[in-house]
């Protein structure tokens, strides 16, 4: 399966709210929604599990319109943060890299 690398460079391709909306699999949507409110502490219904990857047109998860990450990268111009010289030593996605270093290593794989 193709890389779908998000702003932060997570792979959309990979995240399960993805897989269900391009599949439209409301079982996947319940399963998630499920996972997501215990993980997130946080009101998930399975109707809001719809995304197709928060560089792509079309749906978004809820977080992805108040994603600090996707809106910085937006407010700057860029397609993700590998376009950012700031990258490696920025605050605002270090967090993501931090716990995901694969996200760092597929923005360094865009350039």
């Amino acid at each position: 399966m193709e890389k779908l690398i998000a702003c932060c460079g997570l792979d959309c391709a990979s995240c399960d709210a993805y897989k269900a909306t391009v599949t439209n699999n409301d079982e996947l949507r319940a399963e998630t929604a499920e996972k997501w409110k215990v993980q997130f502490n946080a009101d998930i219904t399975p109707e809001m599990i719809n995304c197709t990857g928060c560089r792509q047109e079309g749906a978004k998860f809820s977080h992805c319109n108040e994603c600090g990450i996707r809106n910085c990268v937006k407010s700057k111009g860029f397609s993700t943060c590998a376009d950012c010289n700031e990258m490696e030593t920025c605050s605002i996605v270090g967090d993501i890299h931090r716990y995901v270093p694969e996200a760092l290593g597929n923005l360094k794989s865009l350039n």
